[in-house]
């Protein structure tokens, strides 16, 4: 009983972690219909950043540095390599996004050598307590609540602000939107801001748990995140949270038994199945094609 419990919790901390990259994703595709494949190497530079800064600066400076350098650097890559191809076909910019992904893990090659590097501790968040008996780190406890929080909290954002609903109505209609005079570049770049927030946060809380980073360590997370993100429904937050979820539970639960080796593609399998039975994902409206 006490190792089902630590496989559960494990699995709803880790599917957290890759909830807040699918947000991400989920949000860029749903205004621009763009699959940023660089989101999972904004996720693993939050990381390098977080080793960095915290070699520095105590930790209390480094983490909030991490997150507005982290949203930066979401901002620069939306405006110099997704602005100019606003209406270049969907194809060019997606070239563009894995030539980022492949930018910045070049970079992190060349500035750390390739070595695995170690996250900083943090305080209260490596800390061990003991569930059910079971011995586990409070970033596993805490990961779920702050996921919720964050998800309640931009689901507020997007509900009752008037950046949100310019949101909504760019994701509605992006060309009817900005003949109404919403600035679009604005609301793109703030969903790439919140976004790469999200990202920085989920790094900080994957890294305390798996501690080793190098210039690759963005991408598996980041496939996984957007294999929720499409389990879900792409598009929707809330199905990329579940899906997330789900998928990390999943995932630990065959790395507790003799398939250990097949977690990995348990995940692109189910991606697989999702796409055949079922495109639109869990809560995925159909798209309807305007004539």
């Amino acid at each position: 009983m006490e190792f089902f419990i630590s496989i559960l919790l494990s699995g709803i901390s880790v599917g957290g972690q890759y909830a807040l990259i699918a947000i991400g994703y989920t949000m860029v595709y749903g205004i621009l219909r763009l699959i940023n494949f660089a989101h999972g190497d904004v996720f693993m530079v939050a990381g390098l950043l977080g080793i960095y800064i915290s070699a520095a600066l105590p930790l209390y400076l480094a983490l909030p540095l991490v997150l507005i350098l982290t949203v930066l650097l979401g901002f620069a890559i939306e405006r110099v390599a997704y602005k100019p191809l606003r209406s270049a076909p969907r194809m060019s910019v997606m070239i563009s996004a894995i030539g980022v992904s492949y930018l910045l893990q070049n970079t992190a090659t060349y500035i750390t050598g390739g070595q695995p590097m170690s996250y900083p501790t943090i305080p209260g968040l490596a800390d061990t307590v003991t569930i059910a008996g079971t011995p586990t780190k409070w970033v596993v406890i805490l990961t779920p609540f702050l996921v919720v929080f964050l998800v309640l909290a931009l689901t507020q954002l997007i509900n009752r602000t008037k950046i949100g609903m310019a949101m909504r109505a760019v994701a509605k209609d992006f060309e009817t939107s900005q003949l109404m005079g919403i600035k679009i570049n604005s609301v793109i770049s703030t969903t790439f801001i919140i976004g790469s927030a999200l990202a920085a946060v989920g790094s900080i809380l994957y890294f305390t748990n798996y501690p080793a980073i190098t210039p690759t360590a963005g991408a598996m997370p980041g496939l996984k995140a957007f294999v929720a993100a499409v389990f879900g429904g792409i598009g929707s937050i809330p199905g990329a949270v579940i899906g997330a979820f789900l998928i990390g539970i999943c995932e630990n639960l065959i790395k507790s038994t003799d398939f250990t080796v097949f977690s990995d593609a348990f995940t692109f399998a189910l991606l697989i199945v999702i796409l055949v039975f079922k495109p639109t994902g869990l809560f995925g409206e159909k798209a309807t094609d305007k004539v």
